[in-house]
């Protein structure tokens, strides 16, 4: 796997020092990813040079740095860890309560009138408390990223990343819900039990073939925005790059054969998207071959990774298995997204290299793009569901605000989910439920 590794360097402050820590980076086949001083006092520069590194590398880069004659090797820094120390999220009060009348109102005995204005109208809820801006992000961790079954609590840093970005950038508040329980049955009838709590329910990191079923008698049972974000903003997202990639390419994306390799949550749910606008030709391979038989309901064509190389025009991975593509596989003007993280099928600079038209990982066509704006405006409308109509609005957004030749637009722009939450609002307006 491979991991950032944030070196702390000191270097001489004089003409080539750094230049020569980067030659013996470079030398080591390795790309840096950040660079930036750190301090500057006494003649010296500290700097931090983050890498990424496999957690197997050679780590007598360290002592090759040390043996510079300008440069010191000072050790690792924690910046990772670090800013993951004491959490990533935290609940805060939306009004000072600074004075015993304020105390009264928002406590003990005003709240007693707002307790039965719910009871006699349950909507006022969704205007009398936050439950229209509450997300339950509920996971049991048997799928967590690239990792696999980690376990619910080893998964607990994902669920809080999705609660600082929902919180960053949508002003939602994600509340992380871990569950022991696999069996998808139970499963269903915990979170039946606590849905009240809840104006959405972001179902997180289940394995397949579980999270299919999971969510379909959610779905079924609540009037309430339900998606499992592995499946469905993993699609969005990977559609609004595919409407820039066939754009730019000058081919159609409904008439391009697309190969699906890996047919877990992420696979089918780009599948089944992909079909839903309109693609005619979906191949797909896996090395479950129970995996097919939802596929074949889908519309796809059973092939395999072989096949898909040979045939398809667009190439989408989402395996998890790290160098499954091989370059020699690659044809040129393909394209290719090899979604798994941390580590991709296939590097994107190294299916360029072969010719492709267009090649991203994970890091780039990324969900986040998707959920935030996804939910934002699903329940700004109030929608009882997501529909096929909602998602595909919500990928035409993500398209459209890409800039130059990139295929998706910058994650971090608040402007971005504005325009995917406008869309899917105006998409969920227009939707009879």
């Amino acid at each position: 796997m491979k991991i950032p590794e944030i070196l702390m360097v000191e270097t001489v402050h004089q003409p080539g020092s750094l230049a020569r820590v980067l030659q013996v980076i470079a030398d080591a086949g390795l790309v840096i990813e950040h660079l930036s001083a750190v301090r500057r006092e006494q003649g010296r520069t500290l700097w931090e040079i983050t890498l990424e590194m496999d957690e197997q590398a050679d780590q007598s880069l360290y002592a090759r740095i040390d043996e510079l004659p300008t440069a010191k090797f000072l050790g690792h820094s924690d910046r990772v860890f670090n800013r993951h120390r004491g959490g990533k999220i935290q609940m805060q009060a939306t009004l000072p309560i600074n004075t015993l009348q304020v105390l009264r109102d928002v406590y003990t005995p005003g709240v007693a009138r707002v307790c039965l204005a719910i009871k006699n109208d349950p909507q006022c809820a969704l205007e009398y408390t936050n439950l229209g801006n509450t997300v339950a992000i509920i996971t049991n961790g048997t799928a967590i990223l690239g990792l696999g079954d980690i376990g619910p609590l080893a998964g607990l840093p994902v669920m809080e990343g999705k609660s600082a970005l929902f919180a960053s950038l949508v002003d939602l508040s994600g509340i992380p819900i871990l569950m022991t329980e696999k069996d998808p049955d139970r499963i269903v009838e915990l979170v039946m039990g606590i849905e009240q709590s809840f104006g959405a329910i972001q179902l997180e990191d289940f394995a397949a073939p579980h999270c299919f079923v999971i969510e379909e008698k959610l779905r079924e049972r609540l009037q309430k925005p339900v998606l499992h974000d592995d499946q469905h903003g993993t699609a969005v997202v990977a559609l609004a790059a595919l409407l820039n990639a066939a754009r730019r390419v000058g081919r159609s994306l409904h008439s391009s054969v697309v190969g699906q390799i890996g047919l877990g949550a992420a696979g089918l749910g780009i599948v089944r998207l992909l079909r839903a606008h309109g693609v005619q030709r979906v191949l797909g391979a896996d090395r479950n071959p129970t995996a097919f038989e939802r596929l074949a309901t889908l519309g796809g064509i059973a092939s395999t990774v072989e096949g898909i190389m040979a045939e398809a025009d667009i190439v989408i991975a989402t395996t998890g298995v790290r160098g499954l593509i091989k370059p020699e596989s690659v044809r040129p003007g393909q394209i290719i997204l090899a979604l798994s993280n941390p580590d991709p099928e296939i590097e994107p600079i190294v299916a360029l290299e072969r010719g492709a038209a267009f090649a991203a990982d994970g890091k780039g066509i990324n969900n986040v793009l998707g959920f935030p704006g996804l939910f934002r405006g699903a329940m700004n409308a109030r929608a009882p569901r997501f529909t096929d109509q909602m998602l595909m609005a919500a990928a035409r957004a993500i398209a459209a605000r890409a800039p130059g030749h990139d295929l998706v637009p910058d994650p971090l722009d608040r402007e971005v989910h504005a325009a995917v939450t406008e869309a899917v609002y105006e998409a969920a307006i227009a939707t009879a439920f």
